[in-house]
């Protein structure tokens, strides 16, 4: 089995634009495609930039309804992610809305990523009910028409965190680690992070030592198509 790579990219909005085209410019060089995390409430410039995107190659996932940020565009760390223990039916009131949204910005999609990676039995199945194709978790990426599941974790760095040096250096590590052993290696990325010159560089060598270990580059979507070919 060949190792594989998949870059996610969150955090998107008008402050955050410029890292965002930054970072895709990086990994276009590299020929490495972006899955977007795109949330309803992305407007103006960023709706522009994520359709280009997505004709260019990339994908987009849709990233909740409404899980609200705080004034430095972090997402609230002390409430319980959005859809991480909805049942089926507020899950799916609230799908059902986002999926409007997305429609009405010409960004509509089959694939979910929840807030914070972390999605209720309950949304699992409102997912199914209204045809999504892909859900995207912490621990997994699910093939919502087969009910399978290929496990692989999220990789990704906090602005939080504290010993940035000796993280950024993990991460690093975990993505040689993971794809000589011909794994998945899933990288997400928060575009508020890429501020910072320590993480942008550690998401690059990541990337970097995934390529040079032979890992195809994929989106999520194409991934799982891969996966039951």
């Amino acid at each position: 089995m060949t190792a594989r790579l998949l870059v996610s990219l969150s955090g998107i909005d008008t402050r955050t634009l410029h890292h965002c085209a930054d970072l895709a410019e990086h990994l276009g060089r590299r020929g490495v495609p972006l899955s977007l995390l795109v949330a309803p409430r992305l407007a103006g410039a960023a709706v522009d930039w994520a359709r280009t995107r997505r004709a260019a190659g990339d994908d987009i996932l849709l990233h909740g309804f409404d899980h609200s940020r705080e004034p430095r565009g972090r997402t609230v760390s002390m409430r319980r992610p959005e859809f991480a223990a909805l049942p089926a039916h507020e899950a799916g009131l609230r799908l059902t809305a986002a999926m409007s949204a997305m429609e009405r910005a010409g960004l509509h999609t089959t694939g979910f990523a929840p807030p914070r990676w972390q999605a209720s039995r309950g949304t699992l199945v409102a997912l199914r009910r209204k045809d999504f194709t892909l859900c995207a978790d912490l621990a997994a990426i699910h093939d919502l028409r087969t009910g399978t599941a290929s496990r692989s974790r999220v990789q990704t760095l906090s602005s939080h965190e504290r010993a940035e040096t000796w993280r950024c250096f993990a991460l690093v590590l975990a993505a040689s680690r993971t794809t000589r052993r011909s794994g998945t290696l899933r990288l997400a990325i928060d575009a508020a992070d890429l501020a910072r010159p320590a993480h942008h560089a550690a998401y690059l060598d990541a990337v970097d030592m995934a390529l040079d270990n032979g890992a195809t580059a994929l989106t999520y979507r194409a991934s799982t198509a891969l996966s039951t070919a």
